[in-house]
């Protein structure tokens, strides 16, 4: 299983490159960031490939939306060319609350929406000239993009049946986020899985996004998650994820604890068939430093 980490964006560039540059030092095998009211993630990971060598860059995730399939293609293959083509691309609807009050777009048809736009960027990621009409999205290219990259993986943030289908049929396969251990199990790899294999497509990538923190006060570092990440409890399809859990909240599914049962947390989640592990460090600056010194220490393990 790959190991990565959530960097924090609520900082400067410069401080941005130097914690991915501490990621890298301490062995961690992929950086990943959000894409939500701040940094534009793949311009930020551009930059920062270009500084930091040696550490894949993942987005977890880009909204769909807001942007046009032709322009992501073009965006991530730039990522591509610049950062040694170390980008992991991972997309995703947002949320209806978001989508319709943020940007003014209709949610009405969510899965639709993912369908077609899978069916334009992949084919634009591969090199291909695209023509498509759907009902919620249209794109008619002259000529492939004339990006000297390779396509990278493509993760769709998937938490439902219908979602994790469409992941397992068109793209390189899935991230989640508070979606514990069980679910992943009994859930999401038997579904996307079974998609994947319907469709001939190599077996699916597993990313499974969680809050971890290793700490000596398991009980405070609770509460602090209860506030943290609060609105994840709310969300409709996080909340979903939690109820098929068993889990009241986020600090249920929230990995939290000393190193050795960090460590054996994540291990479980190798053992049940994630690919990749995308850990949140939260926490006293001491409990972040500790936390990314325990994932550093899985690599490899």
């Amino acid at each position: 299983m790959r190991i990565g980490a959530m960097f924090d964006v609520g900082q400067s560039v410069d401080q941005v490159v130097e914690q991915v540059g501490g990621l890298r030092q301490a062995g961690i095998e992929a950086a990943w960031t959000s894409q939500i009211f701040g940094y534009d993630a793949l311009t930020l990971l551009a930059v920062v490939g270009r500084e930091v060598p040696d550490i894949d860059l993942g987005t977890a995730v880009v909204p769909t939306y807001p942007r046009h399939p032709l322009m992501l293609a073009a965006q991530a293959l730039t990522v591509q060319a610049a950062t040694g083509e170390r980008l992991i691309l991972g997309i995703g609807l947002s949320h209806k609350t978001v989508i319709e009050n943020v940007f003014g777009q209709s949610f009405e048809q969510p899965a639709r929406h993912m369908r077609e736009y899978l069916s334009i960027l992949m084919p634009l990621l591969r090199g291909e000239q695209v023509s498509f009409a759907g009902e919620t999205l249209k794109s008619s290219t002259w000529a492939p993009l004339s990006i000297h990259a390779q396509a990278p993986p493509v993760l769709v943030a998937a938490l439902g049946t219908t979602m994790l289908g469409l992941a397992g049929r068109y793209a390189s396969g899935t991230v989640t986020w508070m979606t514990g251990p069980k679910t992943i199990e009994a859930h999401t790899i038997p579904t996307i899985t079974a998609a994947a294999a319907e469709a001939g497509r190599p077996a699916p990538r597993i990313g499974v996004g969680l809050p971890v923190c290793v700490t000596r006060d398991v009980d405070d570092a609770r509460e602090r998650a209860a506030k943290v990440f609060a609105i994840y409890g709310q969300l409709p399809s996080y909340r979903a994820m939690l109820d098929r859990e068993g889990a009241a909240g986020p600090p249920d599914v929230a990995i939290i604890g000393d190193e050795a049962h960090v460590s054996s947390r994540i291990r479980d989640l190798a053992a049940i068939g994630a690919t990749d592990f995308c850990g949140a460090p939260f926490g006293t600056d001491d409990e972040v430093r500790a936390t990314v010194a325990a994932l550093g220490g899985l690599v490899g393990s």
